[in-house]
C-alpha cells in the first residue's frame, strides 16, 4: 500500500496529548454520560479474570471517571440491552450499536474449518432449543462448564453454546459471578441492529475509524490491534475510514489520525490514577513504548521468581505521563501496595494521590506500603499517604 502524503506534521508530545484526550485522560470527562459514555467513547473494553483491586471492566471507568460506584458500572453495562460481550481486542465488552460491524467476525466463525473444541452431535441444537425455553442461562444451567476439574476441559454444552455465541446466534447478555448468562441474539439484540447485512468491506470501515478515533492517532499496528484486525485488512478500507495522514517526530512509521482531533489542541486537566494493565491506553505495547517510553507487561502469568514488578502491576498515569508502578493487594480494609516502582522522588506525590483515591474507591480505610524499588523514598511515600488519609 502507497501512503498517502500527510496532511499536518505532530512532535511526539502532541501526538501524546491527542492519545490521552482520545483515551479520557485529558480535559473534563463527560460525566453526564458516565459509565456509558466512556464505553461508546473507547469502543471495546476488555474484560479478565483476574480481579485484585476490582476487575479489569470496572477500573477502566475508575481511571477516567474517579469513584464511580461498582454496581453502577456494572449497571450501565448490562442493564437495558446497552451492550454485548464478544471478540474484539480480547473479550470485550462492546457498545451494542455496534453488532452489526461484526458481522465479519460472525461469518468468519461461522467458516472457520477446525476447532480446538469437538462439539458432539446434537448438542449445539439442544442448547439453543433449552435457551429458546429456558433462557438465559449460565454454561452450568445448560448442563456444565466442564467434563473434569481441568480449566481447558469443557463440556459439550459449553463448547456449543461459546461456539453459538461466535456464530452470534447466542449473546452473552451479563456476568453473572464472573460467568457468562446467555441468551438467544434474536431477544438480546435490538431488532433493527439484528442483522449480517454489511458486507466485510463495510464492517472494516467502521472499525477501523472506530480505532482510530478512540486512539486520536496511530500507526497501522496500532489501529489494527485496537479489535484485532490483519494488517491487510486495514490496508484495504483505512482511505475510506475518515481517518487522514500524518507524520509523528521520532514515530518512524507512517500515522493516521481523527481528523476532529487535529482541528483543536489537547488541553485540560490531567487525570492522576492507577491503569488496570488491560486499559486501551496501554493495550499494545510497542504503542506504549512509542509514546511514553514505559515498558509495559503483564506478569501474572510470568513464575514468580521471575517477575519484576509484581503479579498485577499497574501504571501510574500522573501529568500525562507514566511516573510509575504499583503491585496491589488487599486485606480486610487495607490496601497493600505489595511493590512500588517510581520514577524518581517527583513521582512521589503522585502515586501517594493514586494509592489514596484507589483505596477510597475500593472501601479500604488505609494502605500499606511493603516494597519500593528505591528505598529511600519508602518514607516519604508513607507519608504523603498519611497526609492524604488523614
Amino acid at each position: 500500500m502507497t501512503t498517502p502524503r500527510p496532511i499536518a506534521d505532530l512532535t511526539a508530545d502532541e501526538a501524546r496529548r491527542i492519545a490521552l484526550r482520545a483515551q479520557g485522560f485529558l480535559g473534563a470527562p463527560d460525566r453526564r454520560s458516565g459509565v456509558r459514555g466512556i464505553l461508546r467513547h473507547l469502543g471495546a473494553i476488555q474484560l479478565d479474570t483476574i480481579s485484585v483491586l476490582a476487575r479489569s471492566h470496572e477500573l477502566v471507568p475508575y481511571a477516567r471517571l474517579g469513584a464511580v460506584g461498582r454496581k453502577t458500572v456494572e449497571d450501565a453495562y448490562w442493564q437495558d440491552a446497552h451492550s454485548f460481550e464478544y471478540w474484539s481486542h480480547a473479550a470485550c465488552i462492546l457498545p451494542i450499536e455496534e453488532w452489526p460491524h461484526f458481522a465479519f467476525r460472525r461469518r468468519a466463525y461461522r467458516n472457520r474449518p477446525h476447532w480446538n473444541h469437538e462439539l458432539p452431535d446434537g448438542t449445539y441444537d439442544q442448547v439453543i432449543k433449552q435457551l429458546r425455553s429456558e433462557g438465559p442461562l449460565t454454561a452450568t444451567e445448560l448442563g456444565g462448564a466442564k467434563r473434569t476439574s481441568d480449566w481447558w476441559d469443557w463440556s459439550g454444552s459449553k463448547v456449543a453454546v461459546e461456539r453459538a455465541l461466535m456464530y452470534g446466534e447466542v449473546v452473552c447478555v451479563e456476568r453473572r459471578g464472573w460467568k457468562r448468562l446467555y441468551d438467544l441474539a434474536e431477544r438480546a439484540v435490538p431488532e433493527e441492529l439484528l442483522h449480517d447485512e454489511l458486507d466485510d468491506t463495510e464492517c472494516l470501515r467502521r472499525l477501523v475509524g472506530l480505532a482510530g478515533r478512540s486512539l486520536g492517532v496511530g500507526t497501522r499496528a496500532d489501529i489494527a490491534d485496537y479489535h484485532r484486525l490483519k494488517g491487510e485488512q486495514v490496508d484495504a478500507v483505512i482511505a475510506d475510514s475518515g481517518l487522514v495522514p500524518v507524520s509523528v517526530e521520532g514515530w518512524g512509521k507512517p500515522a493516521w489520525a481523527d481528523p476532529a482531533a487535529l482541528e483543536t489542541p489537547p488541553r485540560g486537566r490531567h487525570r492522576t490514577t492507577l491503569l488496570s494493565p488491560f486499559d486501551s491506553l496501554i493495550w499494545e505495547r510497542a504503542r506504549t513504548e512509542r509514546i511514553f517510553g514505559f515498558t509495559h507487561r503483564l506478569e501474572a502469568y510470568v513464575p514468580k521468581q521471575k517477575r519484576v514488578y509484581g503479579y498485577f502491576a499497574m501504571p501510574v498515569l500522573a501529568g500525562g505521563r507514566l511516573v510509575g508502578r504499583v503491585d496491589p493487594a488487599r486485606e480486610g480494609r487495607t490496601l497493600v501496595a505489595k511493590q512500588v516502582t517510581l520514577d524518581g522522588p517527583k513521582a512521589v506525590p503522585a502515586v501517594a494521590q493514586a494509592l489514596a483515591e484507589a483505596a477510597t474507591w475500593v472501601d479500604s480505610t488505609n494502605v500499606r506500603v511493603e516494597r519500593v524499588d528505591a528505598p529511600e523514598l519508602r518514607e516519604p511515600l508513607a507519608k504523603e499517604l498519611a497526609r492524604l488519609l488523614g
